[in-house]
């Protein structure tokens, strides 16, 4: 959980307002009873080194944020989740329970006491400066890129040879940038042979990982690995912000690697709409992209992209029959947290089914975010444009043939 801190005075919740149908801890303790939720929820982000503006292990690095903890949680800010819990489960939903929130709120209107510290329950074991543990392979962006303090700044790419001599399964990837605040967003594709290299990623090969607020990291189940073929490039696509400091970065790439060939292949794919043509004031522009399946697949997540004009955002899968399921409801979209959403029980989709992608933007006034309500936006790569992209990822056993390249809608102004 990654606390984002508001300003001006907190708007405190009552107790009451959980005290329906919650069970918590009458005298709630930081040692006994809300330490062990911090560790679940908050600490993977929270520690020193990782994006959390504080550190929140300790009593003594919690208790000066008592009654901001308790306003983002209590409002269900943090930890950041914004899927309608009615539709689907995901494995890692990380909404905190109805008796969690009740804890933490009765703890901070109770006085914050710290409790007996023999009651503290072990540590979290994390690797410094890696999620995923100790990567097997590091590899940076190959050169160091000097950010300007002002101004836009073109979307960057940096090409990299891992020097896979043979066939390489990956089993988990993280991607770490050295200047947090100014980094938007890395893409990196794996490019194969002489594929050729253009802007939006509409021929690479395949996208290994994305990184943005709230993704660093993706971990594969024990079945399925993502293959990069011998003799491959990486191909790191940086999206840098200016912020009024100059700085220089040099992002780097956690792998690790595993020895045996896997069940099922990783891959990604997306539902695409470069096409957008937003009104000025309007609140409610539509757009939708669709993406054929042309062979049986499982789809394992799926993580919706839209700039600072996003709304909401939702995935419908259509079977051949015509049968439709929802898999994916995102009612307030967030551009400062681009999540992914790991199905709880992946989808087997047989070949002909479709994934149909909604997306609506909100260009008026009343977004507090948008950089111009004046303005018609269409399809750019930076954020004062907009993108319409539903990410998913998907599987398929390790004998079948690799699934056909997806045939998209080209972008306008691309070659």
């Amino acid at each position: 959980m990654k606390l984002m801190l508001a300003t001006g005075a907190f708007a405190l919740v009552s107790t009451a307002a959980f005290a329906a149908n919650t069970s918590s801890p009458a005298n709630p303790t930081f040692s006994k009873d809300v330490a062990p939720i911090l560790n679940k929820r908050c600490v993977e982000c929270h520690r020193p080194g990782e994006a959390g503006p504080m550190s929140l292990r300790t009593y003594k690095d919690v208790r000066p944020w008592a009654k901001s903890i308790k306003q983002q949680v209590a409002t269900r800010t943090m930890p950041p989740w914004h899927a309608d819990p009615s539709v689907n489960k995901f494995a890692n939903d990380r909404r905190l329970t109805d008796a969690e929130v009740a804890t933490v709120v009765k703890w901070v209107d109770s006085g914050a006491p710290e409790g007996n510290p023999k009651d503290l329950p072990p540590a979290p074991a994390f690797v410094d400066g890696w999620v995923i543990g100790k990567p097997d392979v590091i590899f940076d962006m190959g050169a160091d890129f000097k950010i300007k303090a002002e101004g836009e700044i073109p979307y960057q790419y940096f090409t990299v040879d891992p020097g896979f001599k043979e066939d390489t399964w990956i089993q988990a990837a993280e991607v770490r940038p050295s200047q947090r605040s100014q980094v938007h967003h890395i893409l990196v594709f794996v490019q194969e042979g002489k594929t050729r290299a253009t802007r939006g990623g509409e021929q690479f090969s395949d996208m290994l990982i994305g990184y943005a607020p709230g993704v660093p990291t993706i971990e594969w189940d024990q079945d399925t690995a993502f293959l990069v073929k011998a003799g491959s490039k990486l191909l790191f696509q940086v999206h840098y912000t200016a912020n009024g400091k100059e700085a220089v970065d040099r992002s780097s790439l956690g792998l690790k690697v595993r020895k045996d060939a896997p069940k099922y292949r990783a891959f990604s794919g997306s539902a695409t709409q470069f096409r957008l043509s937003i009104p000025p004031h309007e609140p409610n522009y539509e757009a939708k992209a669709t993406h054929v399946f042309r062979e049986d697949v499982t789809i394992v997540d799926m993580t919706p992209h839209m700039h600072l004009r996003g709304k909401a955002f939702k995935y419908v899968l259509e079977y051949p029959d015509g049968k439709t399921e929802e898999l994916l409801n995102v009612p307030k979209y967030d551009f400062n947290w681009q999540l992914s959403y790991i199905l709880a029980e992946p989808r087997k989709v047989p070949a002909g089914s479709k994934m149909h992608a909604t997306a609506w933007y909100d260009n008026s006034a009343n977004n507090k975010y948008n950089p111009d309500p004046t303005k018609t936006v269409k399809w750019g790569d930076q954020t004062f444009e907009e993108m319409m992209i539903g990410f998913f990822n998907y599987k398929v056993p390790v004998d079948q043939q690799p699934p056909a390249p997806a045939q998209r809608p080209q972008r306008p102004g691309a070659d």
